[in-house]
């Protein structure tokens, strides 16, 4: 990932932060000739950020890619939105896109133990439903359509071997333009924009 020095995002515990926040992430490899593969996988984070774990369908390809060793990029993407040379209080300037995304290096390697793998379904199931009042959880499932079920996917986990962060939030940029650009974005209204102006707010310049 191209990253300029203003852009670069130092601090590892935002970056897992970030991950833990957005855990919908592409995961990215690459076969022996060099022909790319993504798939888009919910993507679950250790505490210190060191572990990722995951699974996709037992047919997908990647599943190929992970059993011959080949290393991994997952992406993981923050909030984003579009800034307008409208906004600026200089001029000349141009459109640009300002986001947050974080880049995890590292080999996966296949989970075979059964009991880890239905541990690790339990546990994203409840990341995600848990704080519902009527949460879904595996319990209420027929234990051979769990057990197909299990079959019919492949786990992993990647030990994270490097994690590259960028927010580009127009750091480079004089307080004034900042300040428009700010202003700009919560006008839009949308969530993305709010939440973008919020980081443009907090960054340090």
């Amino acid at each position: 990932m191209y990253v300029p020095r203003h852009f670069a995002m130092n601090d590892r515990a935002a970056m897992v932060a970030l991950m833990r926040e957005n855990p919908f992430a592409a995961l990215i490899g690459a076969d022996a000739e060099g022909v790319p593969l993504a798939s888009h996988i919910p993507v679950s984070v250790n505490d210190d950020g060191t572990l990722l774990t995951a699974h996709v369908a037992r047919a997908n390809p990647h599943v190929q890619l992970i059993e011959a060793g080949r290393p991994a990029l997952v992406v993981f993407s923050g909030p984003h939105a579009y800034v307008s040379p409208r906004w600026y209080a200089s001029s000349p300037q141009v459109p640009t896109w300002n986001y947050l995304a974080v880049h995890a290096y590292g080999t996966p390697k296949p989970i075979t133990d059964e009991a880890r793998v239905r541990n690790l379904l339990a546990e994203l199931a409840a990341t995600h439903d848990g704080d519902y009042p009527d949460a879904w959880s595996f319990g209420a499932l027929p234990e051979k359509y769990v057990a197909a079920m299990v079959r019919g996917l492949f786990a992993f986990e990647i030990p994270i071997d490097r994690l590259e962060g960028k927010a580009k939030l127009s750091q480079n940029k004089s307080a004034a333009d900042i300040a428009g650009a700010v202003a700009g974005l919560r006008a839009e209204g949308s969530a993305e924009a709010t939440a973008m102006a919020g980081l443009m707010e907090t960054a340090k310049p």
